[in-house]
């Protein structure tokens, strides 16, 4: 036999209700005080949640990019290693020539004169070799702006905004500067030298220059990335982030009213157990 309906009374009934509502109040305060978020899917606010979400997928994109400009800065700065080395070298090779052109003042003997001026330009040689070598060697992450690599940057997500850095040849050969002829017997052959060094010199530092300008624009753009990542994730936590104290207030406040309600269903079934006095 089926067991009748539980029968309850007016009052009892809309304070049970009530004490539901309640329950259900308290649990999303203490979802938003455990998670610090008052938005968490699409059901509790569709417009902020798909806003935030669009703001972190920006961001996101932007992360990528400032990831990309960080390894262009540093492709950059290998390249400029090696012009600083190769500058270096530059100046020892001029150094040997100098001293090859100043042998011609000093030597007293023809045959020692060419004798000295042939090591020497063997030396410059030997210079030259390793600037050929430092060229090849200045490479990062298979991209060498010192041997004509070329590089684009793109800063924004959609690549709409980029720019293109490109290289130039570093070694001796691409810097003009010849190896040494007949030994540096003659004082031509010496002046020859030091006039292809100082070109080699002058466009090192032209490209050095290029590049700083390069380097300062994609350094310029990181930051500025940076600075408009923090603003989309600011964002997106205002749109979906509770407010902790408003959350904490509210859930004394339900449960100061949880225990009221609990006292009114108290009190609405007095009336109920009046009966019980009948007996």
């Amino acid at each position: 036999m089926a067991m009748n309906n539980i029968a309850l009374t007016s009052g009892m009934r809309q304070n049970l209700f009530s004490l539901q509502q309640t329950n259900d109040l308290m649990n999303k305060t203490a979802s938003r005080l455990a998670t610090g978020k008052k938005v968490q899917n699409a059901l509790d606010d569709p417009i902020n949640f798909f806003a935030a979400a669009g703001h972190n997928q920006r961001a996101g994109d932007l992360a990528q990019r400032k990831d990309q400009m960080g390894e262009a800065i540093q492709t950059i700065k290998a390249a400029n290693n090696g012009i600083e080395a190769i500058t270096d070298l530059i100046a020892s090779a001029k150094s040997l020539a100098n001293s090859a052109s100043a042998i011609d003042a000093c030597a007293t003997a023809a045959s020692q004169n060419a004798t000295d001026r042939s090591a020497l330009a063997d030396q410059f040689d030997e210079v030259m070799n390793q600037i050929d070598t430092l060229a090849a060697d200045s490479g990062y992450k298979g991209i060498n702006m010192l041997a004509a690599g070329s590089l684009t940057v793109e800063y924004d997500e959609s690549g709409d905004s980029s720019s293109t850095i490109t290289g130039f040849n570093a070694s001796a050969s691409g810097l003009s500067i010849a190896d040494n002829t007949n030994a540096w017997v003659a004082q031509s052959d010496v002046t020859a030298a030091i006039a292809d060094l100082d070109t080699a010199r002058d466009t090192l530092r032209t490209k050095t220059q290029t590049l700083t300008t390069s380097l300062s624009t994609i350094t310029t753009r990181e930051e500025f990335t940076t600075q408009m990542i923090n603003t989309l994730e600011d964002g997106a936590t205002n749109l979906t982030n509770a407010d902790m104290n408003e959350e904490s207030a509210n859930m004394l406040m339900l449960q100061t009213r949880q225990a009221l309600g609990t006292s009114s269903l108290s009190m609405a079934s007095q009336a109920a157990q009046s009966v019980l006095r009948l007996f």
